[in-house]
């Protein structure tokens, strides 16, 4: 018998009920208010001898399933056996695995005696030593030696000798630490003077950018900033200074636009780096990566993604001549046991418990709800509530409005504390002054209980992940961010009939990079994914998902994958607005793409694209293109600045400047303290719907994502946008509720004010500042802050974007600007006023987590650093 053989034997056969058993005692260890089976409930008893002889079998093998079984068998070991033999056994085994975070771990919480290499015999010892040697990493700036898993040292040894390189692993695994530290070492120890870092969301650049603060430490030359500012590029490409600069896709467009061109970046990472083949936004992305590339041909690039099928795939774009290279792992680091949840007949408060095996239920036991689920949400909430009663648990749930109603639910089951913490007390007055008084969130947290979605302001969505990793917060309920990246691991994960979008089932990829959380590597040693109603097809249309692995697919790709569409909606764009066309939503993100494509290269056959494309398909696509581009005035220059807008629609727009006949001035927007600003808004929005795109509809709601734009130029508070937003609905007599008055007003805030509007009114100025200086009105073009960059953060005052430069969250600047008199305060000057008036902070009523980010951002030698990683 082979070596693999046996393998594969001990997991079919060999050890098939042993690991079960582990399976179930593992599991039961981790839930509450479960009462186990007679069997389970007895003290268990292994044959830990036979189990670590086969666990380090299996650990030299590569396969997942082999890996795997060996990762449970160590755990086990160190958290179920009473010895301490044959807990050191299992923190052997656990060094075999490369798994030496788990091992510090199991020290941190007294399962494993200090010292463990000097209760080793001499062979055992220098084995473990000979695999520390081979799994640790020198970083160079440093000199320090970093322990690390087989895919960590991978990623880090074929770093440095390959220009492009696509990493691949699953959540949980250490990717986003370890790409971390390798960034920062190349800015100490390389000649990169500019590095770029994209993430998908706000949310995750908040928290890569407190990351890398931390990690650089407080006197560190190298700058980290998420604003696109032409100041910081420069002082870096000039100056000699370092600067690592974390940006969504939308943002990187935003600095280039600023700077003029994307030259200069020395290193870019793409995480999340799947998500090109997002509808609409995975096109934003491919051609954020594209334009960087192509201004930086010796550009080092790094694509991070989490379990995919194809990392390789993101490396066909690549220069011809470059070294890239691959890198795929999918080695479990933590036990991650699916757990399935169903009511028992006739009796809503107890639930069978059963853990999934190889496609079949292995029952752990009846679990008890204080009470009985009378619908959907209660089901999701009790079972949350009782499960993971200990805390740290995640609940998912589908929307906003869903998240609240769950946190709620579960509040009403924990016990109310005898006293708040402090630390809990601060943040729910900060949700009561930084949102409103009845924000839901505020009254929650005080018993422990948060909930949590993209479209909250920063500040508090980043106190809500601190307080739930230092178990404060016991509860906490969530959307779709956490599929977008978001580090924040649990215990417990808890869900029932997941989506992602619109009422779109979840597929499986996103399903296992949700679960992922559960358990996240050197947090916890296993976690459990608890699937509510499973044989509910209304819930689960397909049933609880298998393991799966991302497909890498270019939205891009795709669209021109589906045969003669996109040429024949081109063929249609021709003549018709974007409105009229069908199949808009569909093909114009992609369409603007390829015209921008052709008006810059003359033909698209000689993109990166067209070679993995039938060259028959290329060709009709060409002949549409060449259609539209015959058409279109606008050149390729500005076309490249407006990722995602047809350069058709920017050439009917300036069409329609030069028909205008009324005084020029009247097609620019005013400045926001205008009594005419919001009327000029009105009106640019209605141009923008009529000749650009349909951006703003329907035209009914325009005044009132006009409203909302102006008020977020001025620098207004989320607050005080929602405290307008109910005195329009009482003077009015509009009925109005505030839970959903408070989430319509961040959606507008976000969707409106910080995606549509910079994205659109970007294009259009750029477009009028062309008919400006062809009718000879140069005059009439301001050198201001770029509207694009005044919409993505909120500000239209120098002091405000001074505030945001230095480090602070919207929230906390906008909170310091209201009691600073100067709009135009320099970096240092707003330093200066916080020094001399720092006495002064705790009596001007701002809520104290936000006077902490002031301290620490402004004050550093006085306040400790927020940000945790």
């Amino acid at each position: 018998m082979s070596l693999a053989e046996l393998q594969n034997w001990l997991v079919d056969e060999g050890l098939g009920e042993e690991l079960e058993r582990l399976m179930r005692r593992l599991a039961i260890a981790e839930i509450d208010n479960l009462t186990p089976s007679a069997e389970d409930a007895e003290e268990p008893k292994f044959d830990w001898s036979r189990l670590l002889f086969a666990g380090s079998i299996l650990a030299r093998s590569q396969l997942r399933a082999h890996q795997e079984a060996a990762l449970r068998i160590a755990t086990a070991a160190l958290t179920l056996a009473e010895t301490t033999t044959v807990r050191d056994a299992g923190a052997v085994l656990l060094g075999k695995l490369s798994n030496f975070r788990a091992v510090a771990l199991a020290e941190d919480r007294g399962l494993l005696a200090a010292d463990l290499d000097s209760r080793l015999g001499m062979s055992l010892r220098i084995e473990a030593q000979r695999r520390q040697m081979n799994r640790a990493i020198l970083i160079e700036s440093s000199g320090r030696w970093l322990p690390v898993n087989d895919f960590q040292e991978r990623f880090w040894s074929n770093a440095g000798d390959h220009q492009w390189l696509s990493a691949s692993a699953p959540t949980a695994s250490g990717k986003t630490f370890l790409v971390l530290q390798w960034l920062i070492d190349q800015m100490r120890s390389t000649d990169a003077t500019i590095a770029v870092y994209l993430a998908p969301t706000r949310a995750l650049v908040s928290e890569i950018e407190g990351a890398l603060g931390v990690l650089l430490g407080p006197d560190s030359k190298v700058e980290v900033s998420s604003l696109p500012l032409r100041e910081k590029f420069d002082a870096a490409r000039t100056g000699g200074s370092k600067l690592i600069l974390v940006f969504t896709q939308e943002r990187l467009h935003l600095m280039a636009n600023v700077i003029g061109v994307a030259a200069g970046v020395d290193l870019l990472i793409v995480d999340e780096a799947h998500k090109i083949g997002d509808h609409q936004r995975g096109v934003i992305l491919q051609d954020a990566i594209e334009r960087v590339s192509r201004d930086n041909p010796s550009v080092k690039l790094a694509f991070v993604s989490p379990a995919t099928q194809n990392p390789e795939e993101l490396l066909t774009d690549a220069p011809e001549g470059k070294p890239v290279i691959a890198i795929d792992s999918d080695a479990p680091t933590v036990l991650q046991n699916v757990i399935l949840a169903e009511q028992r007949p006739r009796t809503p408060k107890l639930w069978n418990l059963s853990a999934l095996r190889d496609g079949a239920s292995v029952p752990l036991g009846v679990l008890q709800l204080d009470t009985s689920p009378s619908g959907l949400r209660k089901r999701l909430a009790f079972v949350a509530a009782a499960a993971g009663a200990r805390g740290g648990t995640l609940v998912y749930a589908n929307r906003p409005s869903e998240a609240e109603t769950v946190a709620g639910l579960i509040s009403q089951l924990t016990p109310k504390p005898v006293a708040t913490d402090p630390a809990l007390s601060e943040l729910a007055d900060l949700a009561r002054k930084g949102v409103h008084p009845k924000y839901a969130l505020a009254p929650l947290v005080e018993r422990g209980v948060a909930f949590h979605y993209g479209n909250m302001p920063s500040l508090i969505r980043s106190e809500v992940e601190r307080l739930f990793r230092s178990g404060k917060i016991r509860f906490l309920v969530c959307t779709s961010t956490l599929i977008e990246g978001v580090n924040l691991s649990c215990r417990t994960i808890v869900m029932r009939g997941p989506r992602k979008g619109k009422g779109n089932p979840m597929e499986p990829h996103d399903f296992w990079n949700l679960a992922g959380r559960a358990g996240r590597w050197g947090d916890e040693f296993q976690g459990n994914i608890i699937c509510v109603d499973p044989k509910d097809r209304t819930a689960w249309p397909r049933g609880v998902p298998g393991r799966a692995r991302y497909p890498i697919k270019r939205e891009s790709d795709a669209v021109i994958e589906r045969g003669d569409s996109l040429a024949e909606y081109l063929d249609r764009r021709a003549e018709i607005d974007a409105a009229d066309v069908d199949g808009a939503n569909d093909f114009e993100a992609v369409g603007s793409y390829l015209l921008t494509a052709y008006l810059r290269q003359g033909s698209i056959s000689q993109t990166q694209l067209a070679k993995r494309h039938d060259p028959a398909t290329i060709a009709r696509l060409d002949a549409s293109l060449a259609t539209l581009a015959d058409k279109i005035e606008i050149g390729p220059d500005i076309a490249v600045r407006h990722p995602g807008v047809s350069a058709l629609g920017l050439q009917r727009l300036l069409e329609a400047f030069r028909a205008y006949e009324g005084d020029v001035e009247n097609l620019l927007p005013a400045t926001v303290d205008s009594d005419d600003s919001y009327d000029r808004f009105i009106t640019i929005m209605g141009r923008i719907n009529l000749h650009l795109y349909p951006a703003f509809t329907p035209d009914a709601l325009i005044p009132l994502h006009a409203l909302i734009v102006v008020r977020w130029l001025k620098g207004m508070s989320l607050a005080a946008m929602i405290r307008k937003n109910i005195e329009y609905h009482q003077k009015n007599a509009r009925p109005f509720n505030i839970p959903t008055l408070i989430r319509q007003t961040m959606e507008l805030v976000e969707v409106t004010a910080r995606f549509k509007a910079p994205k659109y009114l970007s294009a259009y100025l750029d477009v009028l500042h062309l008919h400006l200086r062809a009718i000879g009105r140069i005059d009439l073009i301001e050198d201001d802050i770029d509207i694009g960059t005044q919409l993505e953060f909120g500000v239209s005052s120098r002091t405000l974007l001074s505030l945001m430069e230095l480090g602070l969250s919207r929230m906390s600047a906008v909170a310091l600007y209201e009691k600073i008199a100067r709009d135009d305060l320099s970096k240092d000057d707003c330093r200066q006023w916080v020094v001399e008036r720092e006495a002064q902070l705790v009596g001007m009523d701002i809520p104290a987590i936000i006077i902490r980010e002031i301290r620490a951002k402004l004050l550093p030698d006085a306040g400790a650093q927020l940000a945790t990683f």
